[in-house]
């Protein structure tokens, strides 16, 4: 049968990443400097990520597909390295492909001489999660620090099911929070970029979770500031937010923008956004990154 199917031209292809927040299912990977589809499997061949690349690097193609075949895809992927071949095993561990993982595994097992592979090496890298490569930048892994993919046979790590261990608390409070909100819509969709209240103002760009993760948000983090929040995983038609973003930095002339994400790979598909707008903007802004870990601490915060 014929389906379609991701092609990533590595001529072309430069490894800057902004092409994994755009998968959903999250079957690219940055490795060895260069795009990589770890798993046709999880390829719907839509192409949402095609609009991030700046390269024109990655296309569709139809093409003459056989039911998948676990074999087949180790035999082409094992040229490209060995992180490539874990990545791939690691990503049919996470969407729960147990018995795609164990012909993948035995496939090691019976060519590790012609394919140069340890298959103990690879099976301990498959569970260790501390050493896995994304579209995040050495930065980004530095100022979390700590595992932002861990959640047994989950399909997204930022889905991954947790608890935190917090007691619960009957603490009354005497008074109600104040509010720091001074504008309304919020969400980047609904947001009108030449509002009088953006002009000239501190801007707080904010991934939906982190409000809802982070104690004192309002005092903390928004107040002073005027707000705009957005999930790059989930919304729909983000190539409005780089024009909105562009927008306020060019025509609503913000002085600064704070970016607060979550932890979750997904969510540097925001940073990805404000990267875009910026280099679209004659006017240049200072960004800062804030990284909120899943259980509300903040790992960290720098201008990039």
């Amino acid at each position: 049968m014929k389906r379609d199917i991701l092609r990533i031209d590595e001529e072309l292809c430069n490894g800057c990443g902004l092409c994994i927040p755009g998968c959903h299912e999250g079957a690219l990977r940055v490795i060895d400097g260069k795009a990589r589809l770890i798993s046709e499997l999880m390829c719907d061949g839509l192409g949402a990520c095609i609009g991030y690349c700046p390269e024109g690097a990655i296309s569709i193609e139809t093409r003459e597909a056989e039911p998948y075949n676990e074999i087949r895809v180790m035999e082409q992927i094992a040229s490209k390295g060995k992180n490539t071949v874990i990545a791939h095993l690691r990503h049919l561990k996470d969407h729960g492909e147990k018995g795609y993982l164990n012909e993948g595994l035995d496939y090691i097992k019976k060519h590790f001489n012609q394919l140069d592979l340890n298959p103990d090496e690879v099976l301990n890298a498959i569970n260790e999660r501390k050493n896995e490569v994304t579209g995040f930048s050495a930065a980004h892994q530095a100022l979390k620090g700590s595992d932002i993919c861990a959640g047994e046979g989950t399909g997204c790590p930022g889905s991954a099911q947790r608890t935190f261990g917090k007691p619960a608390t009957n603490d009354s409070i005497p008074e109600p929070a104040h509010s720091e909100l001074r504008h309304w819509p919020v969400q980047m969709h609904l947001i009108n970029p030449n509002a009088s209240f953006f002009r000239g103002s501190d801007l707080l760009i904010a991934a939906d979770c982190v409000a809802y993760s982070t104690g004192g948000f309002h005092n903390r983090f928004l107040k002073g500031k005027t707000l705009v929040i957005a999930c790059p995983k989930l919304d729909q038609n983000t190539d409005s937010y780089i024009e909105k973003l562009t927008a306020l930095m060019e025509t609503a002339q913000v002085n600064t923008i704070t970016a607060m994400m979550m932890e979750v790979p997904c969510c540097g598909g925001l940073l990805q956004l404000i990267r875009a707008a910026a280099s679209r903007a004659s006017r240049k802004v200072p960004v800062k990154r804030i990284i909120i870990s899943i259980s509300g601490e903040v790992f960290g915060e720098e201008w990039i």
